[in-house]
């Protein structure tokens, strides 16, 4: 397998991890909205990630969810959720880890829509680009 498709398939399986801990943590009511939120957001960056790397798209070192958006629709790739939406969590990957903020109430049900939203269609967008290089 091409190297830029095997770092695609990495970067989906470490987006399951974090999704695998933001279902875990979301139901214990003990832990802070902040740590939930960081693997939410974690796991959306990598499944961005995955669909650059099968594309083969250069991008610098970022946990920007809008910017990886928009070099995906610089190439005609549209993600699943809106710059709004991404925008919500872009604090998690570094500020709301040293902040003592709270999020609002729904966040977290609607946040994991949007993860399984997202996996599903990084997973499709990897497997289209698979087929075609086969």
């Amino acid at each position: 397998m091409p190297p830029h498709l095997e770092e695609a398939f990495r970067a989906l399986r470490l987006a399951d991890r974090d999704i695998e801990a933001f279902d875990v943590l979301r139901k214990a009511s003990h832990i802070h909205s902040s740590i939930i939120g960081f693997h939410a957001q974690q796991a959306i960056e990598k499944s961005l990630k995955a669909v650059l790397f099968a594309h083969q798209v250069e991008f610098e070192r970022t946990h920007d969810l809008v910017r990886l958006s928009f070099l995906l629709r610089q190439r005609a790739i549209e993600p699943p959720l809106s710059d709004n939406s991404l925008r919500r969590l872009n604090p998690f990957a570094v500020m709301m880890r040293y902040d003592d903020w709270e999020s609002e109430e729904n966040f977290v049900d609607e946040t994991a829509v949007w993860l399984q939203t997202i996996r599903d269609w990084a997973s499709k967008q990897v497997e289209i680009v698979v087929r075609q290089a086969s």
